[in-house]
């Protein structure tokens, strides 16, 4: 370190904010060089690259899955759920985009953008929220690509075939391994991947879903009526959906300041976002409901799975080759969305001793440990009735209502209250200008959650609950702006 000036600077490339390194933060606790600023060089993502990141998380099996669980779950009908998943990526939009500038203008990761608003300590109460969804959809996916392994290799070996739920956990620890090996390659193995994987995953869904076409009738399937109670309420049964959907992605909404900080620039980050989510998202979960519907006729039953639906199909070569695209695909969404962000938190939480590889790794035996009682079940060992599915679907309001509240004070903070300013070098030290915890955050996270707790224990307040993401969001945005502008006024 004895080569580095005694103070670190920041100077303008373009239109970013680069990093001249200097002993104060190489020695400071709240840096590493992993969670720093990236450099001018390091912004390479176009807006296509940032579109194919989208088409590479949004292509995967719950994504497929989503029109059976708006029909089955919250009493829409088809052709209502495939109108509510477009709305609900449409609405995410709005704080995916925002909460992405932070990361594009000052290169920071998302555990460093919410020091600015819960403090540099407090940041890691709303990151490590957001880490632990993660590594529990990180299980999730990587039993599915588990799966499609062992599909695959059964399809080639009947020996493998034989091994049934063993051959499935199996499958789930390689697939483990290849996702791990991609991230710890860094954000350019990511892009890298994500940019081979979309156009093929495209060419894949259009192409099921011209398979599928002529075997099920589109007007009998946007024609299946709703299962919601005669003369019930449509609004209360679609603004539980919409919120559902919503929280979908009301993860992504608070790391994506993890993948902007690559972008070449905001044009790059916000036209990217656009091109890539919304259509994505209807396109696939339109091709869940029609496979589904068509899997009758196909295998004799209904089966919402794509990967099951497949590996049903009487023909070895056409299971491997769907099988291939499948653990692509999940590969790709599970890199993006699930492991680099709780590789950033973990980093956040001790810089100096928690690098990307450590960061990656605790990930991992996270996320497997998350799924163990599945793993076990699958080996014969553990009796449960708990599905993934239901383990998922109730996961998304529930989740949601936590992290509307974070989304809201990020972009409140940033746009509102710092006017788009952040001092990028005190975000990395203690006492140099941001407080250890900021109490303006913990306010406005803390009411919402409270009222949230009040309505799913007491029963009053159950709106609140039920559209948790926008109450949340609103309330908890609205709040930091008053207490914080409050705080501001005092101190001066």
């Amino acid at each position: 370190m004895s080569e580095l000036p005694p103070v670190s600077k920041l100077r303008t490339v373009g239109a970013h904010v680069e990093l001249e390194l200097g002993r104060d933060l190489a020695d400071s606790p709240r840096y590493n060089d992993d969670i720093a600023p990236t450099r001018a060089s390091q912004r390479t993502w176009s807006r296509w690259n940032v579109a194919a990141l989208w088409v590479g998380m949004a292509i995967c099996v719950p994504t497929y899955t989503l029109g059976g669980v708006l029909t089955a779950y919250f009493g829409l009908s088809v052709s209502e759920a495939l109108w509510t998943i477009l709305i609900a990526n449409i609405v995410v939009l709005v704080p995916l985009t925002l909460n992405a500038f932070p990361g594009t203008r000052y290169g920071i990761p998302c555990p460093v953008v919410l020091r600015a608003s819960f403090g540099i300590i407090g940041s890691n109460v709303p990151s490590l929220i957001r880490a632990v969804v993660a590594c529990g959809w990180f299980g999730i996916q990587t039993l599915f690509g588990g799966i499609a392994i062992h599909l695959l290799l059964s399809a080639l070996f009947d020996s493998w075939a034989a091994l049934g739920g063993t051959g499935e956990v199996i499958g789930f620890f390689i697939f483990w391994v290849a996702n791990i090996a991609v991230v710890i390659r860094g954000s350019e193995a990511i892009k890298h991947l994500e940019s081979l994987a979309a156009p093929m995953l495209l060419v894949v869904a259009i192409g099921l879903m011209f398979w599928a076409m002529p075997r099920v009738s589109m007007s009998d399937v946007l024609a299946v009526p709703a299962n919601r109670p005669e003369g019930a309420s449509f609004f209360g049964y679609f603004m539980a959906a919409l919120t559902a959907m919503v929280g979908f992605w009301a993860t992504l909404s608070l790391n994506i300041p993890d993948f902007s900080r690559f972008a070449r620039s905001q044009r790059s980050q916000v036209i990217g976002q656009i091109i890539g989510l919304p259509l994505t998202m209807l396109l696939f979960a339109g091709l869940g409901v029609v496979l589904t519907a068509a899997s009758v006729e196909l295998v004799g039953e209904t089966i919402s799975d794509p990967i099951n639906l497949i590996g049903k199909i009487d023909s070895p070569v056409w299971v491997v080759l769907s099988m291939l695209m499948i653990i692509l695909a999940t590969i790709s969404t599970n890199t993006a969305a699930n492991i680099v962000s709780p590789t950033n938190v973990f980093q956040n939480v001790a810089p100096k001793y928690i690098n990307e590889n450590k960061g990656v790794i605790i990930t991992g035996i996270i996320g497997i440990a998350l799924m163990s009682w599945e793993l076990l079940k699958k080996l014969g060992w553990l009796e449960t009735d708990v599905s993934v599915e239901s383990l998922y679907s109730n996961w998304l309001i529930g989740y949601s209502s936590l992290l509307g509240p974070i989304a809201g004070i990020m972009v409140v903070d940033y746009f509102l209250v710092k006017n788009q300013s952040y001092d990028v070098l005190a975000l990395y030290q203690d006492n140099a200008g941001y407080p250890a915890w900021n109490k303006a955050g913990f306010i406005a996270f803390l009411v919402p959650v409270g009222l949230t707790l009040i309505a799913i224990t007491t029963g009053a307040l159950s709106w609140f609950y039920t559209y948790g993401w926008f109450t949340g969001s609103i309330l908890g945005g609205l709040i930091y702006y008053i207490v914080a502008r409050g705080d501001a006024r005092s101190s001066t």
